[in-house]
């Protein structure tokens, strides 16, 4: 008669597979054939142990189908695992980029994002870091904004927050600032060095702290340069394409002669840029273009777009790994965050 194992078929289900009940960090444990504390630890992201022994737990996981209870962690230790981000708006390019940042930042953490929009109004980010607090998120991330600086120091009295857009340090608060001033000087000095004498300018919201500095940036090219300004070649923009669109109409219509534009971001001169084809005038060859902030999308619109790289993806991921070394966390090595720089591509010729 034969004789039949009393051993498991590796592939037959667990009984917690089979749904008999929710499988436990024990179970996890007894499987990987490690202590709980060390699957604790690994799920946590604090120990350190050896990869045979990682992948053995994160394949006893995987088998299980084990989900951490971060509730009752969150009861024993008062923290929720989640990092607040006040956004400003959910649909930019520009946002998005830095939320995979943040998002890459906190890889492999434990920590997960819980974004909400500010929409550029103070009233509306100030009520937004009151609901994410309440929330008991563990720590903020800030991208850009228009709350005052006081209003920062304050809410960091509470817990850890990173802001971008900001030169500012203080407890538990740290920013992370990029030099607009320098990145427009930059783009308005290529324009100048290449015989444009009659630069229009499409400004961004007078509402953005950074919009200020780009005009800033614009005007002081002029200046070192000694080089005169039409008043009637600057009109605002507000950063979209349909505004940038919308300027270009406008300085068209103004019958004041110009050759070059700097435009106070890629999305406003990918909308000006279509004004100019729906009309016929041909870029760089009748006007010669610059952007700010070198969005992955430049590079492929017709034609490629000279512009100025920001570290948008950089400035996102700095923020995250920042509070992770707030909260005590085990953050990667810190991101390279370059000076502004221009990327010459294809829309910009000599005079």
């Amino acid at each position: 008669m034969p004789t039949h194992s009393s051993a498991p078929d590796p592939e037959t289900p667990s009984p917690q597979a089979q749904g008999l009940s929710p499988p436990t960090l024990f179970d996890v444990a007894r499987l990987a054939n490690v202590s709980p504390s060390t699957v604790s630890r690994i799920i946590n992201g604090s120990a350190k142990v050896s990869p045979e022994r990682k992948h053995a737990v994160e394949a006893a996981i995987a088998k299980l189908k084990f989900r951490p209870n971060f509730s009752a962690k969150s009861l024993r230790s008062g923290s929720t695992m989640t990092i607040g981000v006040l956004t400003q708006d959910l649909d930019s390019l520009y946002f998005s980029r830095a939320l995979k940042g943040i998002e890459h930042g906190l890889e492999g953490s434990g920590y997960a994002p819980l974004v909400i929009p500010g929409h550029w109004n103070p009233t509306e980010e100030a009520e937004r870091m009151r609901l994410l607090m309440a929330r008991k998120v563990d720590a903020i991330a800030v991208l850009g904004g228009n709350l005052r600086d006081s209003e920062l120091i304050e809410f960091a009295r509470v817990q850890p927050i990173a802001v971008t857009g900001r030169k500012i340090q203080g407890h538990q608060l740290q920013g992370f600032h990029f030099d607009h001033v320098r990145g427009a000087f930059l783009a308005t000095q290529h324009l100048i060095e290449l015989g444009h004498t009659r630069i229009a300018y499409i400004a961004g919201p007078r509402a953005h702290p950074d919009a200020l500095d780009r005009t800033e940036g614009f005007f002081q090219a002029h200046r070192e340069a000694q080089l005169p300004f039409n008043p009637g070649l600057m009109v605002e923009g507000d950063y979209q394409e349909t505004g940038g669109e919308a300027a270009m109409a406008r300085l068209l219509d103004s019958n004041i002669a110009f050759t070059a534009v700097f435009c106070a971001n890629d999305q406003t001169l990918w909308g000006a840029r279509m004004a100019l084809y729906r009309l016929g005038r041909a870029v760089p060859q009748e006007f010669s273009l610059v952007g700010f902030d070198d969005l992955p999308q430049s590079q492929y619109m017709t034609p490629p777009v000279t512009t100025v790289h920001q570290p948008i993806f950089e400035l996102g991921l700095a923020a995250a790994q920042a509070l992770l070394r707030a909260l005590g966390a085990t953050p990667g090595a810190p991101p390279t965050l370059v000076e502004p720089y221009l990327v010459l591509r294809e829309t910009t010729l000599q005079r």
